[in-house]
C-alpha cells in the first residue's frame, strides 16, 4: 500500500487522537502516505481531506475527542452514498481506510468492504457493548470521569443528608452505570438490562434513613428513564431530600487515561499492519490482552456485548 486514509465517525471519545497518532506514525514508518478525512463519512463523501504527517499528529495524544472531528451522515447510509465514498477514495488514490467508531461506524465500514474497498475498523464506544473486544476505546476514560464526579457528589450528599440520582450515558447499555456504581460504592444502579421495583427501592432507602444512613447515590443509565422522573417518584417516600445530576457529555471528554492511550496506540498500530498484510474487512479488538482481528460481518451480526458479569457482581454487592 502506498496511501491510506483515516476517519473518526459517530460519537467521539477520548483516545481517538492517540489512535490516529499511532496509526499515522506506524504508516509513515512503512513509507506509506496518510490522509485524514474531516467529519467522518460526511467528509469522506465530500473528499474533505488533510495530510497527516508526523507534525500533524504531534502533541495530540493527551487531547480528548478527535481533531479530525465527527458527524452523522444519513446520506452515507444509502447505497448511493456508499458508492460515492468509494469513488472518492479511488479518485484520491487511497489504497485502504482505517475507521474509528461504534456499531454504526463499523456497519459503514462493512458496507465499504462489501463494495470491495479495503478497510479495518477500530471499536470506539463508551458503552462498551461492541462484540469481540473486551474493551472499546474511550470506555476507561468515561468511567474515570464518572467516578470523579460521583465522588464529589457523595461529599455534598453526605454534608446535606440527601439522595442523588446521577444520570449517565447508556441508551441501550448499562455498562457505565453498573461499573460506576460498583467502583464508587453507590447504593443502586438502574440499567436497561435489569428490571427494578422503584417502590422496593424506596422502602429500602427509607429503612436506611431510619437506621441513620441519611444519604444515598443512585446511578441511572439514560435509557431507563430521566433522572428528574426517578427523583420525583422517590422524593416523598425515602425520608431525605433528593437531587439530580445529569453528567451528559462531560463523560465523553477530557484527557484519556493511561489505559486508553495504550489501547489506542496498540489498535492504531495493528490496524495499519492488518491493512498492509491484506487482512481487510475486519475489526481490530482486544481479547485477553491480545489484539485480534474479527471479520466485520461477524461483529455486526454478533449480539451486543453482554453485561452479565458486572450485573452479577453488582447484585452480590447489594447494588
Amino acid at each position: 500500500m502506498k496511501k491510506i486514509g483515516l476517519i473518526t465517525s459517530g460519537g467521539d471519545c477520548s483516545g481517538m487522537n492517540a489512535c490516529i497518532r499511532s496509526a499515522v506514525r506506524t504508516a509513515l514508518r512503512m513509507k506509506i502516505e496518510v490522509v485524514g478525512f474531516r467529519k467522518g463519512y460526511l467528509g469522506l463523501m465530500k473528499g474533505d481531506e488533510i495530510p497527516l504527517d508526523s507534525k500533524a499528529v504531534s502533541g495530540i495524544m493527551h487531547r480528548g475527542g478527535t481533531f479530525l472531528q465527527t458527524a452523522r451522515s444519513p446520506e452515507f447510509r444509502t447505497l448511493e452514498g456508499q458508492k460515492k465514498a468509494v469513488e472518492m477514495l479511488k479518485e484520491k488514490d487511497i489504497d485502504g481506510l482505517v475507521i474509528l467508531g461504534g456499531d454504526g461506524s463499523l456497519s459503514g465500514a462493512l458496507a465499504l468492504h462489501q463494495l470491495g474497498f479495503p478497510v479495518v475498523g477500530i471499536p470506539a464506544s463508551i458503552d462498551n457493548d461492541i462484540p469481540f473486544t473486551d474493551m472499546a476505546l474511550g470506555v476507561d476514560t468515561a468511567l474515570n470521569n464518572i467516578i470523579y464526579a460521583v465522588d464529589c457528589i457523595k461529599d455534598t450528599a453526605s454534608s446535606h443528608a440527601r439522595a442523588f440520582v446521577i444520570e449517565v450515558m447508556g441508551r441501550n447499555s448499562g455498562y457505565l452505570a453498573s461499573v460506576a456504581a460498583i467502583a464508587s460504592g453507590a447504593e443502586y444502579a438502574l440499567v436497561p438490562e435489569r428490571e427494578f421495583d422503584l417502590s422496593e427501592i424506596c422502602q429500602q432507602l427509607r429503612q436506611r434513613f431510619e437506621e441513620g444512613r441519611d444519604n444515598a447515590i443512585i446511578i441511572l443509565a439514560e435509557g431507563v428513564a430521566k433522572g428528574e422522573d426517578i427523583a420525583n417518584s422517590i422524593k416523598d417516600a425515602i425520608g431525605f431530600e433528593t437531587r439530580v445530576t445529569v453528567l451528559g457529555h462531560y463523560q465523553r471528554g477530557g484527557a484519556p487515561t493511561v489505559f486508553d492511550r495504550l489501547l489506542a496506540s496498540r489498535l492504531g498500530k495493528s490496524s495499519v499492519e492488518m491493512l498492509v498484510a491484506g487482512n481487510h474487512g475486519v475489526m481490530a479488538g482486544l481479547s485477553c490482552n491480545n489484539i485480534i482481528a474479527t471479520p466485520l460481518d461477524e461483529v455486526i451480526r454478533g449480539a451486543k456485548r453482554p453485561q452479565d458479569e458486572m450485573l452479577r457482581l453488582a447484585e452480590v454487592l447489594g447494588i
